[in-house]
């Protein structure tokens, strides 16, 4: 059974750092793109950033490029989201996500739609 958890999400100050995991079972991160999505509170999900299973290429939206960085550990079967320079719109729940494909290059821009399999999500707060 495919299963996508999160965990690492908590309260954060103001350009701090937080690392998200996701652990992945089911399948392994040969198999399908894994994506990190967020929403905050009255908004509309979005897509944050994307690792394929090929050979690992990744994507990040414009509003976190440079400041959030998706990575994998294959032998832990694992997908990370590695959050610098937090800002308080950063706030949200955060999910991670498997899409079905093994590129993140066809599901450019982040579409939840294209994403089958859902983690419960963790909450990130970014406040002072």
């Amino acid at each position: 059974q495919v299963q996508l958890v999160e965990s690492g999400g908590g309260l954060v100050q103001p350009g701090g750092s937080l690392t998200l995991s996701c652990a992945v079972s089911g399948f392994t991160l040969d198999y399908y793109a894994i994506g990190w999505f967020r929403q905050a509170p009255g908004k509309v999900r979005e897509g944050v950033s994307c690792i394929s299973s090929s050979d690992g290429h990744t994507y990040n939206a414009d509003s976190v490029k440079g400041r959030f960085t998706i990575s994998r550990d294959k032998a832990k079967n694992a997908v990370y989201l590695q959050m610098n320079n937090l800002k308080s719109e950063d706030t949200g729940d955060y999910y991670c996500a498997s899409s079905g494909d093994y590129s993140c290059r066809y599901l450019i821009p982040l579409d939840k739609r294209e994403f089958a399999y859902w983690g419960q999500g963790t909450q990130v707060t970014v406040s002072s």
